[in-house]
């Protein structure tokens, strides 16, 4: 599967060139989306405890709440990250990470200054996250891997 780059003006995107690419599991070119993305992609490129690490190369299934009780359609979710990475003791460790900015994680609020149609894109996009986290995390459980969801706030530290 060829990955492509389609651009948003409000995110800082680009094609990643590793500095060890033996370590890269993936799809090629590697894309990131975002500056979180691309920290972390530094991030895992040059860190000694990562084995492996590929972006967007896992694709689980989930049925979307919104769909209807008559539309249910099978959706795809690529999971931004697949790691595998020893921790400090040196035990190995397969994560699903998903990069998103903090505010997406969270319920939308209402507030006065929103627009109806903001109120409803943010209502409708966590919706869906949550119906992909979900299935996520029903994925990891049978493969052995830990979900993830990393914010910028975990990204600083």
């Amino acid at each position: 599967m060829r990955k492509k780059l389609v651009k948003d003006s409000r995110y800082v995107q680009g094609k990643f060139s590793p500095l060890n690419p033996s370590k890269y599991k993936g799809f090629w070119p590697i894309i990131y989306r975002s500056n979180l993305e691309l920290t972390v992609f530094r991030w895992l490129d040059n860190n000694s405890k990562v084995i492996s690490w590929g972006s967007e190369s896992v694709v689980i299934p989930y049925y979307c709440p919104l769909d209807g009780q008559y539309n249910k359609k099978l959706h795809r979710y690529f999971v931004d990250l697949v790691v595998h990475m020893l921790d400090s003791n040196n035990v190995s460790h397969k994560l699903l990470i998903e990069i998103k900015p903090h505010k997406y994680t969270q319920k939308p609020t209402i507030t006065p200054k929103k627009s109806q149609s903001t109120i409803l894109y943010e209502q409708t996009q966590y919706v869906i996250n949550q119906a992909k986290w979900e299935a996520a995390h029903n994925w990891c459980k049978k493969n052995g891997y830990k979900f993830l969801i990393f914010t910028e706030k975990h990204i600083k530290e």
